[in-house]
């Protein structure tokens, strides 16, 4: 059974992810697999000013639709790997090299991938209402 708030939830950190410049970006439904999660997102970021901006934006822009903050964040200080945990996803921010190394998706090559690019998303966008003109996605640091 697909949760669907978890789903949405996923694709939203991915394409938040994909709209600063993420690279790698996949959205791993593993809860058939493991009892702690439904899905885990896993970016990689180029350096760690980009792995920093990827978390803080996941984290305020997921807090701003969906009102929701991180049961826990770890690794942020280091900004090397930074888990955004929400309880039923999980997202995963590497330091290229870092996720190079640790080649985490290889542990999951048997859980299904989610078209989180893709316009199939159950319940339609994963942003709101389409006739909403605000991009959702833009980051907030700027000015």
């Amino acid at each position: 059974m697909i949760d669907r708030e978890a789903r949405d939830l996923a694709v939203r950190a991915a394409r938040i992810g994909d709209a600063l410049k993420a690279t790698d970006i996949l959205v791993l439904q593993v809860g058939d697999v493991l009892a702690l999660t439904e899905y885990f997102v896993v970016l990689s970021g180029s350096n760690r000013r980009l792995v920093d901006a990827l978390v803080e934006e996941v984290e305020a822009r997921v807090r701003g639709a969906t009102d929701r903050s991180p049961v826990r964040v770890e690794g942020a200080r280091e900004n090397q790997w930074v888990l955004i945990d929400y309880g039923d996803v999980v997202v995963h921010v590497f330091l290229s090299e870092i996720r190079e190394f640790y080649e985490i998706e290889r542990l999951y090559t048997d859980v299904p991938k989610v078209d989180w690019a893709g316009s199939g998303v159950e319940g339609g966008s994963v942003f709101g209402s389409m006739d909403d003109p605000a991009d959702p996605i833009e980051p907030t640091g700027t000015d």
